[in-house]
C-alpha cells in the first residue's frame, strides 16, 4: 500500500502522524511511504531522518493525488476537503459529532474515514485517544494555571498556596483518562482538587489511588451547580465516544463563578460540555463570558508536538500497519476495535454518534462490506 502523511496545517498544528520509525516498520512490510517536505519539522524530526528509515519527501499534491492511505493528526480541514479521493482511507482524529459538515463532505467524498477516537476495544476503552488524553489533561492544569495569573486576566491565585494561605481550587468534571490525568497535575501542583464523576467505580479507583488528596462526588446538576461556584479552575474532562459532549454547566453556574477564574473544556472538540465554551487556537487561546476565562483549545496536545507525535504514534501504528498489510475491507472485518472506528464508509454514515448528531440512522458496517466494500 502507498501511505501518505501530509503537513498539518490546521491553525498550530504541529504534530504529524508518523515517526521515523513508524516510516520504516512499513517499508520493511513492503509498503511504500510518502512524507511530505517539512512535516515533522513542528515536532523536531528532520527530513533526513524520514529519508534514512525509507520514506520518500514529496510535495502536498503527490501525498494527497498518489497514496491509498493518508495518516494524519486532525480532521481534513476546508482547504483538504478538495483533495479528498474516492476510495480514499483517512485515519486521522475526525470528531464528526461536534462537525457535520465535515461528516458530509467525506461522505460525499466516497472516502473510508477511521477516527483515532472512536476505535474502541470490547471492554470500552480507546486505544488511540488515551494518548491524547493523557497529554491533554496534565496540560489543562498547566495552562489552566497560567490563566489564573493576574497578567492574564485570571484570579492572581498560585494553585498550591502558600503557608498561612488557601491553595486554589481545581474542579474536574469527568473521571476518566482526562480527568485522572488532570487530577494527578493539579495534586502535584498541590491544589484542592474535587472531582465528579457518574461511574462511583471510578470513583472508587481515584479515591484509593489519591487518598485524601482528592475529593470524589457523584456528578448532578446540584452537586456540579455547587462545585462551580467555589472553582479557580474548572477542567471540563467529559467524553462520550464518537458522539457530542454533554452540557453539564449551564450559562447560569458560569455567571455565579468568581470573576477571573478559569476553565479549560478538554472536551470542545466534541461540542463541549460548559455551555459557554467554543472552540480557540493555540494562536488565540482565550475569551471571556462573565468575567471567566474561557480555554477552547480543541487541539492541546499540539502545544508540546514532539512529546505528542511520539506518544501518539507508538499508539496508531500497530492499527495503520494491519491497515496497509490487509487493506481497509479485510482490516475491519478481521479487528473489531478498527471496526468500531469507522465513521464513514464510502458515502453511508456508520458510527451512530455521528448519525444522530447528523439526524440520521447509521448504516451497519456489514451493510457496506457486503456490497463489495462499497
Amino acid at each position: 500500500m502507498i501511505v501518505g502523511v501530509p503537513r498539518e496545517i490546521k491553525t498550530g498544528e504541529e504534530r504529524i502522524a508518523l515517526t521515523p520509525a513508524g516510516a520504516r516498520a512499513l517499508v520493511e512490510r513492503g509498503h511504500r511511504v510518502l512524507v511530505e517536505q517539512s512535516a515533522g519539522l513542528g515536532s523536531g524530526i528532520r527530513d533526513e531522518e524520514y529519508a534514512a528509515a525509507g520514506a520518500a519527501l514529496t510535495t502536498r499534491e503527490a501525498v494527497w493525488g498518489e497514496t491509498e492511505m493518508i495518516m494524519k493528526v486532525k480532521e481534513p480541514v476546508p482547504a483538504e476537503y478538495p483533495r479528498l479521493r474516492a476510495g480514499q482511507l483517512i485515519f486521522t482524529y475526525l470528531h464528526l459529532a461536534a462537525v457535520p459538515e465535515l461528516a458530509r463532505r467525506l461522505a460525499a467524498a466516497d472516502v473510508v474515514a477511521i477516527g483515532y477516537e472512536t476505535v474502541q476495544r470490547s471492554d470500552g476503552s480507546l486505544p488511540l485517544l488515551t494518548p491524547m488524553s493523557e497529554v491533554a489533561g496534565r496540560l489543562a492544569v498547566q495552562e489552566g494555571a497560567y490563566y489564573l495569573g493576574r497578567a492574564h486576566g485570571g484570579r492572581g491565585i498560585l494553585l498550591s498556596g502558600v503557608p498561612g494561605v488557601p491553595r486554589g481550587n481545581v474542579v474536574i468534571l469527568g473521571a476518566g483518562t482526562v480527568g485522572l490525568n488532570a487530577a494527578k497535575a493539579a495534586v502535584g501542583f498541590g491544589a484542592d482538587v474535587s472531582i465528579l464523576d457518574l461511574n462511583l467505580d471510578r470513583l472508587r479507583h481515584l479515591d484509593d489511588l489519591f487518598e485524601s488528596r482528592v475529593v470524589t462526588l457523584a456528578s448532578n446538576s446540584f452537586n456540579i451547580d455547587q462545585v462551580v461556584q467555589r472553582a479557580d479552575l474548572l477542567i471540563g474532562a467529559v467524553l462520550i465516544a464518537g458522539a457530542r459532549a454533554p452540557v453539564l454547566v449551564t450559562q447560569a453556574m458560569v455567571e455565579r463563578m468568581k470573576p477571573g477564574a478559569v476553565i479549560v473544556d478538554v472536551a470542545v472538540d466534541q461540542g463541549g460540555s460548559i455551555a459557554t465554551i467554543h472552540p480557540t487556537t493555540l494562536d488565540d487561546p482565550i475569551y471571556q463570558v462573565s468575567g471567566v476565562i474561557h480555554y477552547g483549545v480543541a487541539n492541546m496536545p499540539a502545544l508540546v508536538p514532539r512529546t505528542s507525535t511520539f506518544a501518539l504514534a507508538n499508539a496508531t501504528l500497530r492499527y495503520a500497519i494491519e491497515l496497509a498489510d490487509r487493506g481497509p475491507t479485510a482490516a475491519v472485518r478481521t479487528n473489531s476495535e478498527l471496526a468500531r472506528g469507522v465513521n464513514v464508509w464510502r458515502g453511508r454514515i456508520v458510527h451512530p454518534g455521528v448519525a444522530e448528531a447528523l439526524g440520521e440512522s447509521p448504516v451497519p458496517l456489514e451493510a457496506c462490506l457486503s456490497t463489495g466494500g462499497r
